[in-house]
């Protein structure tokens, strides 16, 4: 009995669509956002080239979502906040003695042209 093929396809989101966006002053504005609107729970920031970022994606669990992110490729982030970040550290530290961890994105290309657009941004 042979084995059945199985193809392997790498098919890239072609686009994000940012609904709402928020610059932060200092990664430690955007730690403490993120600690206060995580309710203390501890979840990561992202740094890409000198930026550091937090997203939400919208679930594609709808079929108006699921249909865009089939057919078009298309994701939708309802939020993304961000701060300039030249170096990378792999936690902030806020004076409320908050720690929040950082994470080093730069090899995933999506995340890349992001902070490439955050950029134009600020």
């Amino acid at each position: 009995m042979s084995e059945p093929q199985i193809t392997v396809s790498y098919e890239p989101f072609q686009e994000i669509a940012i609904l709402e966006k928020n610059h932060f002053c200092s990664p430690e504005e955007l730690a403490r956002f993120t600690s206060v609107i995580t309710g203390g729970k501890l979840i990561g920031l992202y740094w890409v080239d000198g930026v550091i970022f937090l997203y939400f994606p919208i679930s594609a669990s709808t079929s108006v979502f699921a249909k865009e992110l089939l057919e078009k490729r298309k994701i939708y982030w309802s939020y993304l906040g961000y701060a300039v970040m030249p170096k990378f550290a792999p936690v902030l530290e806020t004076k409320e003695k908050m720690i929040v961890p950082v994470v080093d994105v730069s090899s995933d290309l999506l995340l890349k042209n992001v902070a490439k657009w955050i950029k134009q941004q600020i």
